[in-house]
């Protein structure tokens, strides 16, 4: 195999596992949240990293570690909760990535399961061990941690949707 060909073997499979662990990672949000563990959940955040959701708007691992820790979170645990990440679609360009996806909020109530949020997510990735200022010995792992998650309500609202057609095109959403 010549030295070009397997140059672009190595990259392909680079982008290849760079897409697995940023998916991996995103999953993992689901179970962490309902789990109530605030620290794995805060940790998939770079240190500076924030998570804009339609009512709350969060900066950094200390406040998003909060929300789990708070009394209306573990709420939804004791009453039955799930947080469901749908499949993501990944554009990684180097060490930052776009990935945009749906996600839903189910709750147990009165004896029967309903969906309380349906939502379109977009996430801004960095590599962790890129140099660029993150911490790498924290989060999941993966070596991926979210610079920015924008969760918006699909409720008709057009900026919805638009998160979600902008994130498939890799464009970062409020850079």
């Amino acid at each position: 195999m010549s030295e070009d060909r397997l140059a672009a073997v190595e990259t392909r499979l680079r982008r290849l596992e760079d897409e697995r662990d940023i998916a991996r990672m995103m999953a993992s949000y689901g179970p962490l949240v309902d789990g109530g563990d605030a620290e794995g959940v805060a940790a998939l955040w770079a240190s500076d990293g924030v998570y804009d959701i339609d009512e709350l708007f969060l900066a950094g691992r200390e406040q998003i570690g909060e929300m789990v820790r708070s009394a209306a979170h573990r709420g939804w645990i004791r009453q039955g909760c799930a947080h469901v990440v749908g499949p993501p679609h990944i554009t990684v360009d180097g060490d930052d990535a776009v990935a945009v996806c749906h996600s839903l909020m189910v709750v147990h109530e009165e004896g029967r399961y309903m969906v309380r949020r349906a939502t379109a997510n977009h996430w801004r990735l960095r590599r962790a061990d890129s140099g660029s200022g993150s911490d790498s010995g924290s989060g999941s792992g993966s070596g991926w941690q979210v610079v920015k998650r924008t969760n918006r309500i699909l409720d008709g609202r057009p900026e919805s949707p638009a998160l979600l057609a902008g994130g498939v095109r890799g464009e970062s959403a409020g850079a």
